[in-house]
């Protein structure tokens, strides 16, 4: 790849895709672009044909959408179908008729069934029924995944889709209403621990399974994918390791320093009881992970602890 193609970034302000331009900038890349929301509506069909059209990008990464964790799934089901398929139809279609001969989406490891066996594999997509909790969100990444490969097939070019398993570091959304796991426990243990050691209650029964990985891996993942053509339309991305809820909470707990007591409301959901993904297709192109979970916790906290001030709806 010329390191002076141009390449779009969509959501080049959310974490993912801060990290994805960093890393680009880092590698010696020199023309990327990025637009706020407030400057382009990712939503608005029209609007994002005539910047696909004027800008003429060489490349375009999909790091856009509207996430969240259990909570925003249940109470905004409509906005998380709707506006996801959105985002992602209207880049993928300006970017099929702008001629764009390169596009990277990213997706979730949510688009798997609730119940596929384990570690999930890529052939696993659309064989049984997903988690309830969070099924729009997931059907509409589904049909990212499946427009980028009818155009793979159906027109030669390069698209590909990267399902990161859960995403975790620098620039996380932190607010407790819309937040995923990880930087939420994040949030509750340090409020409790400036509240002398106060008590912290999380959801559920703590035994789940998930697997993290820290952002700036994922931005090389992007990269790999940037750099190579890849064979096929569907890739995982993850560590290929996983633990439970509750060692998860024990782990940020120690790494914060709080030590009051953690109360399990397991009256809440738990959602999926695993979701482990097999990263072997990854793996055998070149691709691996570098940061273990303790370090990449460490390095989260210390840059929530540096931008409290300022990060999005945090307030203490």
């Amino acid at each position: 790849m010329n390191k002076e193609a141009k390449i779009y970034i969509a959501g080049h302000k959310g974490m993912v895709g801060s990290a994805i331009w960093r890393t680009l900038s880092d590698r010696g890349y020199t023309n990327l672009i990025g637009v706020s929301s407030a400057e382009l509506d990712l939503r608005n069909q029209q609007a994002v044909k005539d910047f696909i059209a004027q800008e003429k990008p060489e490349v375009i990464i999909d790091a856009a959408a509207r996430v969240g964790g259990i909570l925003a799934n249940n109470n905004y089901p409509y906005q998380f179908i709707m506006e996801n398929m959105q985002i992602q139809n209207n880049l993928i279609d300006s970017a099929m008729q702008g001629e764009v001969n390169k596009f990277i989406f990213l997706g979730s490891s949510c688009i798997y069934p609730k119940l596929a066996p384990q570690p999930l594999k890529e052939e696993y997509l659309l064989t049984n029924t997903l988690e309830p909790t969070n099924e729009w969100y997931a059907i509409a990444k589904i049909t990212g995944v499946k427009a980028c490969q009818a155009i793979r097939k159906q027109f030669g070019k390069d698209y590909v889709s990267l399902m990161p398993t859960n995403l975790y570091g620098t620039y996380d959304n932190f607010d407790l209403n819309t937040s995923h796991v990880l930087p939420a426990m994040m949030r509750k243990f340090h409020e409790a621990k400036e509240n002398n050691h106060a008590p912290v209650t999380l959801w559920g029964s703590g035994t789940p399974m998930r697997e993290f990985l820290f952002v700036d891996d994922m931005a090389k993942a992007v990269v790999f994918a940037l750099e190579n053509k890849l064979p096929e339309y569907l890739y995982n991305v993850g560590t290929g390791e996983d633990l439970t809820i509750k060692h998860l909470a024990e782990t940020i707990q120690q790494i914060i320093g709080h030590q009051g007591k953690i109360i399990w409301d397991d009256s809440k959901p738990d959602g999926t009881p695993r979701k482990l993904m097999d990263v072997s297709k990854m793996h055998d192109l070149g691709w691996k992970h570098e940061v273990n979970l303790q370090e990449g916790i460490r390095i989260t906290y210390n840059w929530f602890l540096e931008n409290i001030e300022n990060v999005k709806k945090v307030t203490l």
